[in-house]
């Protein structure tokens, strides 16, 4: 129980992950990840190429599927939602399936349908708050647009077809207040109007040209289609710097969408890794939207996406309702999601027994009230699996006095009845446009997670 012991001390234990050359190497494939994926459909998207390099073939939810053991298979919901699988030897009913649950939003802005508006000289795009953002560390930085369009398409089953698109450049600003005008900034916070201040500024008002117009034509141009094509579009604002390593030893890595993207190339990586001919166990990972505002949708992890893929691979496999029951009791689902690092500049925000640092390996949430699932045997069988990796795991609860966040974990366990363990590696600033972590933290989890899909 070395990682319960750990927990015990107050003062910051030496790091017990070195930065290795292949952790340094796992950690730079994650902010590659992470920076080709600024809206949660490019995150699919790239999650989507790793697959299929690695073999796994795409199903469509309209076809007729044919599962046989050993096949390696991935299936989309409109574009955000992703499910990875591959069938092992055993049969379901006696080895059940090992399941890995993350998601592929972040808190941030989304652009508005109507969006221009101008304000002076000066046009700007009208933007709504998705899930809980830190709206101060979007300011003064280098944004940019990111996500998908949505296309006329003659000849198609909806006659409309939807396009990615990226705007690499800077290209909007949301300008602080100078201090002269805000004195007292520095000892009450930022504070931002969500109506009138966060909307970012796009550029000077052109002549002649409506403000509703500015927004169609750019994206337009980068799709090299004509503006009246366009029906819609769904846009993230997104931060233009990559991702980095810092720190002394460069032993932290930087980026946005840490959270939860460190999580969803995590269990990627880990099933890949376990890609082996013969393996016993079947293994699937599921990436959903909408977590971060609920995930009541038709493709988050409270819809029927979960549902529909567990049962039509349990009747590929030629089980009735009650074997398809029969292999869920036998199944078991880790929901990870990152934790709560300790942060010595405010050393008060954390129950002292449960400090969980950078760079000492996977995290175990629990929460008596649910919001997380661990539970006595389910965190077992986790720490298990990190035995067997050769990682350390850490063990987080909130202070009694804050509210806890949660997961998709308890949605997920409780529509199906499966026995669950919430996750996660450690990180600063959670929710903040620019979110760090340890870089040997990820290759640890990717190999407790490859032991927990090979178990």
């Amino acid at each position: 129980m070395h990682g319960l012991h750990r927990q015990t001390a107050v003062a910051m234990p030496s790091p017990l992950l070195p930065v290795s050359p292949a952790a340094h190497a796992r950690a730079q494939a994650l902010l590659d990840f992470i920076d080709a994926s600024p809206s949660p459909w490019h995150a699919v998207d790239s999650a989507a190429a790793l697959l299929e390099a690695a073999g796994y073939r795409r199903l469509d939810e309209a076809d007729p599927w044919q599962l046989a053991p050993g096949a390696r298979h991935y299936v989309v919901r409109d574009g955000s939602t992703l499910a990875a699988f591959r069938i092992g030897s055993a049969p379901l009913t006696e080895a059940g399936l090992r399941l890995v649950g993350a998601h592929t939003d972040s808190p941030g802005l989304r652009v508005k349908p109507q969006a221009g508006q101008t304000t002076g000289d000066w046009l700007r795009l009208g933007v709504e708050i998705y899930g809980g953002p830190i709206l101060a560390t979007f300011t003064d930085r280098d944004l940019s647009l990111a996500g998908r369009v949505a296309l006329r398409a003659p000849g198609t089953p909806l006659g409309v077809e939807s396009r990615l698109v990226r705007f690499a450049a800077p290209l909007l600003r949301i300008p602080n207040l100078a201090i002269h005008l805000n004195r007292t900034v520095n000892e009450d916070g930022l504070k931002l109007d969500r109506q009138n201040a966060l909307p970012p500024i796009l550029g000077a008002v052109q002549e002649g040209l409506p403000a509703a117009d500015h927004l169609a034509r750019l994206l337009a141009d980068a799709l090299d289609v004509d503006p009246g094509e366009l029906l819609g579009f769904e846009l993230n604002v997104c931060d233009t710097q990559p991702g980095a390593f810092f720190g002394r030893q460069q032993e932290f890595i930087a980026d946005s969408q840490l959270d939860n993207l460190g999580s969803c190339h995590a269990a990627l990586m880990a099933l890949l890794d376990t890609d082996a001919a013969g393996a016993k166990s079947s293994a699937v990972c599921f990436l959903f939207d909408h977590e971060e505002v609920g995930s009541t949708s038709a493709k988050g992890a409270d819809g029927s996406f979960l549902d529909d893929v567990l049962e039509r691979i349990a009747l590929c496999r030629g089980l009735g309702r009650e074997d398809y029951r029969r292999a869920l009791a036998r199944s078991m689902l880790v929901s990870a999601d990152m934790a709560h690092a300790f942060n010595p500049g405010h050393a008060g925000a954390y129950d002292d027994q449960h400090r969980v640092h950078l760079n000492q390996g996977p995290v175990i949430k629990t929460n008596a009230s649910q919001r997380y699932t661990s539970e006595s045997l389910s965190a077992g069988v986790f720490q298990l699996a990190c035995e067997r990796a050769g990682v350390p795991w850490q063990s987080y609860v909130q202070r009694s006095d804050l509210a806890c966040g949660s997961t998709i974990g308890p949605l997920a366990a409780s529509r199906l009845g499966l026995r669950s363990v919430d996750v996660g590696n450690p990180m600063w600033a959670m929710h903040s446009l620019r979110e760090s972590a340890g870089a040997a933290d990820h290759d640890a989890m990717c190999r407790a997670l490859a032991a927990f899909f090979s178990d």
